[in-house]
């Protein structure tokens, strides 16, 4: 039995929002098997790497695979792991509360109101676990449904039904409370939010969730919160003709029309900055993202071949040179 039913190698367009241009995703046989592991044994997929070598792309590409629902939360410095749960609007509680006070008598049928179920709008991992549960929790409180990143140009949206995807993406970046505190929900696949007598789990019928947790490795994370995870690493290759394939394969993937010198250039020109990077400890290190900007650019500035080139050695530096002590 395999949950993602392909090949490595196999790709999933993945259409820009707004003016963002269109991306491909190439799964590759560790792909395949960690999501594969991580659905069977009901475990978020925590996948480490450096910045842009497509963390986040796995999770979006996985969801749209599959045909799930997609949720993200970008984790930053003031997160807390209660967001990625519920928000307890604390404000509105206190405003409502004073105007009953302010009514007297009148405000009495009002009261019951004042219960903090009233006042829990549900985060991501709520949807994620039970999406009929947290639909209805905010329809109590009149909130609108998550935004759901799907195929803009698919005829419907995926069916909740069929389960959803959950990035929770950087996670490195907040405090170590945060990953322990989603040590329950993640272990158990359920909580209970403050004012509910019942847990939030998993909906009848409905496929547990896939959570992918992503870190860029700049904050060591706690063992208990790692043990509740299946890890996946994802690298780019060490030795330099392999790196040099690696970016060539990819570049032809999301631009197939384009000449091999280019392609070629491109990665020769990365692989110098990223080995000078490395050797001077100036990190993160220039990689796919940035291979893949560059070659964007060059070949929207120019239309052949050999100016492309040429402006490639021109503008090589803008995505590949950004550390402050880099060489201009």
């Amino acid at each position: 039995m395999t949950f993602m039913n392909i090949s490595p190698g196999y790709e999933v367009p993945l259409p820009g929002r707004g003016n963002r241009p269109d991306q491909v995703h190439v799964f590759d046989a560790d792909m395949i098997d960690a999501i594969d592991a991580a659905l069977a044994a009901q475990r978020p997929l925590l996948v480490r790497g450096e910045p842009g070598i497509g963390k986040s792309q796995l999770a979006k590409a996985a969801a749209k695979h599959l045909g799930r629902v997609f949720l993200s939360h970008v984790v930053d410095a003031r997160t807390e792991s209660t967001d990625l749960l519920w928000h307890y609007d604390a404000v509105a509680r206190l405003a409502d509360a004073q105007l009953i006070g302010a009514l007297g008598e009148q405000g009495r049928p009002l009261r019951e109101h004042l219960s903090v179920e009233h006042y829990l709008r549900p985060g991501p991992l709520w949807w994620a676990f039970n999406w009929a549960d947290a639909a209805e929790q905010a329809k109590q409180i009149q909130a609108n449904e998550p935004l759901r990143d799907c195929d803009p140009s698919a005829p419907l949206q995926p069916d909740p039904k069929r389960g959803s995807v959950l990035l929770i993406d950087e996670i490195d970046k907040a405090e170590s409370d945060v990953p322990n505190g989603l040590l329950e929900a993640l272990g158990s696949g359920e909580f209970t939010p403050p004012g509910r007598a019942a847990p939030v789990m998993a909906e009848t019928g409905t496929p547990p969730p896939l959570v992918v947790i992503t870190t860029n490795n700049e904050r060591s994370l706690p063992d208990a919160f790692i043990r509740r995870c299946l890890v996946l690493r994802l690298e780019l290759p060490e030795d330099a003709q392999a790196l040099q394939q690696f970016l060539f394969e990819r570049g032809k993937r999301h631009f197939p029309n384009i000449g091999d010198g280019v392609l070629q250039a491109a990665g020769e020109r990365l692989l110098g900055d990223r080995r000078h990077a490395k050797e001077n400890r100036q990190f993160p290190l220039p990689g796919q993202a940035e291979y893949l900007d560059l070659v964007r650019a060059v070949t929207t500035l120019e239309s052949t071949a050999e100016r492309q080139i040429e402006r490639l050695q021109q503008l090589a530096r803008y995505a590949f040179r950004k550390h402050p002590d880099a060489p201009k």
